[in-house]
């Protein structure tokens, strides 16, 4: 057994959003720290072999998907609202800053407040220094962070390392020796870990 469920994510990924609104609770109620990991869902799929187009090309799924996560979003009380973009690149990589500065919960939390429940644009980097900030992180530290090129290779090794790791999508959580796709089984890890 681990002490750790690791949370793979991407905040493009309106999935993760719903689920990181229950994964704290439920690594702490069960005395597991939670690891964020930031990747990217489209190169995510390509490493794994998946070269299907994605689900805003597909009309009959968008459709349902989007139906399917206003269910969520009414189920958890939380408003859903696509984001004006979806380039969240430098959000990801902020993350990584957080993470090594203990503010990974919070600002991902804020952060998804912002791109899901506003549906802010993700480019506007005023929206980016705010949520840092929020999480308590020095705003201009963590940008300056994501533009540089410590920022891009330590978030493109992350990447590779959870590809390697056999992540193919988000939201994906690894705990001991169990891997959960989806919001919508975290009540099976949940009871993996009440039980292990």
């Amino acid at each position: 057994m681990t002490a750790t469920i690791d949370f793979y994510f991407d905040f493009i990924s309106p999935f993760s959003y719903l689920a990181q609104l229950r994964l704290p609770e439920i690594a702490r109620r069960h005395g597991r720290a939670l690891a964020y990991h930031p990747i990217d869902i489209p190169e995510a799929k390509i490493a794994a072999g998946n070269y299907g187009p994605s689900n805003r090309e597909v009309p009959a799924k968008i459709k349902v998907l989007t139906a399917d996560l206003q269910r969520w979003a009414r189920r958890y009380d939380v408003p859903l609202t696509f984001p004006a973009s979806f380039e969240c690149g430098a959000w990801n990589t902020v993350a990584i800053f957080a993470a090594r500065h203990g503010a990974a919960e919070g600002f991902v939390r804020d952060a998804y407040r912002r791109i899901w429940g506003l549906g802010i644009d993700p480019r506007d980097r005023d929206e980016l220094r705010a949520s840092a900030a929020s999480a308590g992180l020095e705003a201009d530290a963590a940008l300056a962070f994501a533009d540089s090129e410590e920022g891009k290779r330590d978030y493109r090794e992350a990447r590779s390392k959870a590809y390697a790791r056999g992540v193919f999508g988000a939201p994906l959580m690894f705990v001991d020796d169990q891997i959960f796709w989806g919001n919508d089984r975290l009540d099976f890890l949940e009871e993996h870990v009440r039980t292990n």
